[in-house]
C-alpha cells in the first residue's frame, strides 16, 4: 500500500485553509493556488504545457478549472484515467459563532471541545482520527487524494502504462459550469494526445445511508436530477365572491400533496431506489396585496432518477397533475354545494375541466396559431428579461411561461409543466461495453484487496445518491430523451444552455471513491482520516493499475 496519510493531510489542510465558497472570488483563489502547487512539481516544471488553468465558459463570474496530465512511460498504451473533483464549497454562515474557525481544522476542533454538542459528535472531536471544517469532507480531501496520485505518478511515470488526467473543477455546488467548461479541454487533449479515456474516478464524499450504518460506500454511476416545475393559472375573483373563481394556490397545494413524498414517483433500478420528489418552492405570483385571488401560482420539485429519462418524468408528472387537478375540482364542487346549502344561495354548475399541458405542447400550439408574431414577441421578451439580474433560471423560466400563456385563446384554469433548471444526467454503469466491464471488475478486485487492511465494511452500490459532476462525463439518455429537456425548458438558449453533445463525445464510465464522514454542508462537517487519507487513495490507485493491465 502507498504510504500517503501525512502527505494527504498536508494537502487537505492547505486546500481547506482557502475559503473557496461557490460564487465568490475564493474559487478564483483556490484555482491559482492549486495551479501553482502542481506547476512546482518537478515533472511539470519540465513539462509546463501539461498543467493548465482554464476560465469557465458562459459564466458571469471569473473562475477557473485546473487540469494536468502525466504520460506514463512503462509502455505505449493510450489508456487514460480521469481523476476528478471539485474545489468549491458551500458557505460558512451556519458555523455561527465559530465562523472564524470554519476553514481552520485544528483551531476549530479546539473550539468545539468547549461547545455543548451531541455525544456522537463529541466522540469525534476528542478522537485523533477525525477532522472538522468546511470542505474537509465535501470534498477537498478527495481532491487531495487525487493530487497525491498525480504527484506520485509524476515522480514515477515508469510505473504507469497509460496516462493520468487530473481535473479539479469549480462551481459544482451551484451550476456545474466548471466541469461543463472542462469538457472542451478533455476532448481537445483526447484528440491532441490520442488519449483513450477508459474511466473517470470522482472523489466526492460518502456518508452513512441511515443511523447506525457502518458501511463505507463506493458508487458506480450516479443519480440524475431534474427540476420539474408547474405554472398554474386559476380564475381570478374578488374574495367576497370566492366561488366565482378558482384559486391557483388551491391547485398548487393539491399538486404538492399529490407529488411530495409519493413512493409511486420513486425510480427503482438495479435493486436500488431513489428518494421521492419533494417541493423546493411553492408560491403565487401576485406582486403585492390585493383582495383579488391570485392570477397564477408556481411550484417546483426536486426529482431524482436512476433509469427513467426526462421524457419519462414528464409523462408521469403530467398524469399526477391531471389527478391533482381533478381532485381540486371535486373538492371545490363539494364545498361550493355545501356552502350553497347553508347560505341559501343558488348553486351554479362547475364547468371547469382538468387541463394540463407541457411547455412544449403549449409552445407548439402557439407557434401554429400565431407563427412569427408570437416567436418574435417571445424572443424580444426574453432578451429584455435577461436584463433583470435578480432572476435565476427558475424564475426566468416561470416568467417566460407566464408571458407565453397570455397568448392562449383558452384562458381557463391550466397547469403548464416544464423544466426550469439544469438537468444533471443519470449515469448507469451496466457492464454492457468493454470499458464499463473492465471498470466494474477493477473496482470489485480493489475492494477485495483492501478489505483486510480496514476494519469497517466497504460496500459497492450502483448510484451515487447526491448531485455531483459525475453527471457530466457520461450519458445514459439517448438523443431523443435529452431533447425533451431543451424543448421543455423555457430558458433554453437564453438564460440556460448545456451542450450535451460534448458529454456524449467524452462518454466515459465513472465511479466515486471518496472520503467518509458526516454532516457535509453542515456546521459539524467532518471526515474520518484513516479511511479518507489511507484507504481512498489506495483503492483509487488499485483501480488505475488494474485498468491499465486489462
Amino acid at each position: 500500500m502507498l504510504q500517503c496519510r501525512e502527505d494527504l493531510l498536508f494537502f487537505t489542510k492547505q486546500l481547506v485553509n482557502i475559503e473557496s465558497i461557490v460564487n465568490t472570488s475564493g474559487e478564483k483563489e483556490i484555482a491559482q493556488v492549486l495551479y501553482t502547487m502542481i506547476s512546482s512539481f518537478p515533472y511539470f516544471t519540465e513539462n509546463p504545457s501539461q498543467v493548465i488553468k482554464t476560465k469557465t465558459e458562459h459564466d458571469d463570474l471569473e473562475r477557473y478549472n485546473v487540469l494536468a496530465f502525466v504520460k506514463g512511460t512503462k509502455g505505449t498504451s493510450n489508456k487514460t484515467v480521469i481523476l476528478m473533483g471539485h474545489m468549491d464549497t458551500v458557505g460558512i454562515d451556519d458555523f455561527n459563532n465559530l465562523k472564524d474557525h470554519a476553514i481552520s481544522p485544528d483551531t476549530l476542533k479546539e473550539q468545539l471541545k468547549t461547545e455543548s454538542i451531541p455525544v456522537a459528535i463529541k466522540e469525534h472531536v476528542e478522537s485523533e482520527d477525525w477532522m472538522f471544517g468546511r470542505g474537509v469532507l465535501d470534498m477537498k480531501s478527495g481532491v487531495a487524494s487525487h493530487l497525491f496520485l498525480l504527484k506520485y505518478y509524476s515522480e514515477n511515470p515508469h510505473e504507469l502504462d497509460g496516462n493520468l488526467v487530473f481535473v479539479s473543477e469549480c462551481d459544482e455546488e451551484d451550476g456545474s459550469r466548471g466541469i461543463l467548461s472542462a469538457l472542451n479541454q478533455l476532448i481537445s487533449w483526447k484528440d491532441e494526445h490520442q488519449f483513450n479515456y477508459v474511466a473517470a474516478i470522482n472523489a466526492d464524499f460518502v456518508s452513512p445511508r441511515y443511523e447506525g450504518d457502518a458501511n463505507r460506500y463506493i458508487y458506480k454511476g450516479t443519480t440524475g436530477k431534474l427540476l420539474p416545475s408547474f405554472f398554474i393559472t386559476g380564475a381570478e375573483t374578488h374574495v367576497g365572491s370566492c366561488f366565482e373563481g378558482l384559486d391557483p394556490n388551491l391547485i398548487a397545494a393539491e399538486l404538492t400533496k399529490q407529488i411530495n413524498y409519493n413512493p409511486e414517483l420513486c425510480n427503482e433500478a438495479d435493486g436500488e431506489i431513489t428518494v421521492p420528489p419533494v417541493s423546493l418552492k411553492q408560491t403565487d405570483l401576485k406582486p403585492s396585496y390585493t383582495v383579488q385571488t391570485a392570477l397564477s401560482a408556481y411550484v417546483y420539485y426536486n426529482f431524482f432518477i436512476y433509469s427513467w429519462s426526462p421524457k419519462d418524468v414528464l409523462v408521469k408528472l403530467k398524469e399526477q397533475a391531471e389527478i391533482a387537478f381533478g381532485n381540486v375540482l371535486t373538492t371545490f364542487k363539494e364545498r361550493y354545494e355545501k356552502y350553497c346549502e347553508i347560505s341559501g344561495e343558488p348553486f351554479k354548475d362547475v364547468t371547469w375541466q382538468p387541463r394540463v399541458l407541457t411547455y412544449e405542447e403549449m409552445h407548439s400550439q402557439l407557434v401554429e396559431e400565431f407563427g412569427s408574431a408570437y416567436e418574435n414577441h417571445m424572443q424580444a421578451f426574453k432578451t429584455e428579461l435577461l436584463l433583470d439580474e435578480s432572476l435565476d433560471t427558475r424564475m426566468f423560466s416561470a416568467r417566460v411561461v407566464e408571458e407565453a400563456f397570455k397568448w392562449m385563446k383558452n384562458q381557463t384554469p391550466t397547469i403548464v409543466l416544464f423544466y426550469s433548471s439544469l438537468y444533471s444526467p443519470r449515469v448507469q454503469i451496466t457492464g454492457e461495453n468493454e470499458n464499463e466491464k473492465n471498470l466494474i471488475d477493477a473496482l470489485d478486485e480493489a475492494v477485495d484487496w483492501v478489505k483486510p487492511f480496514y476494519k469497517e465494511p466497504i460496500v459497492v452500490r450502483n448510484f451515487f445518491p447526491y448531485i455531483s459532476d459525475m453527471s457530466f462525463v457520461a450519458l445514459s439518455d439517448d438523443e431523443n430523451e435529452i431533447n425533451s429537456v431543451s424543448t421543455n425548458n423555457p430558458s433554453w438558449g437564453s438564460k440556460h444552455y448545456v451542450d450535451y453533445s460534448q458529454i456524449r463525445k467524452l462518454n466515459v464510465p465513472v465511479i466515486n471513491i471518496g472520503p467518509y464522514g458526516f454532516d457535509a454542508h453542515k456546521k459539524y462537517e467532518r471526515m474520518e482520516l484513516t479511511y479518507s487519507l489511507e484507504v481512498v487513495p489506495n483503492l483509487t490507485n488499485f483501480v488505475i493499475k488494474r485498468l491499465f493491465n486489462c
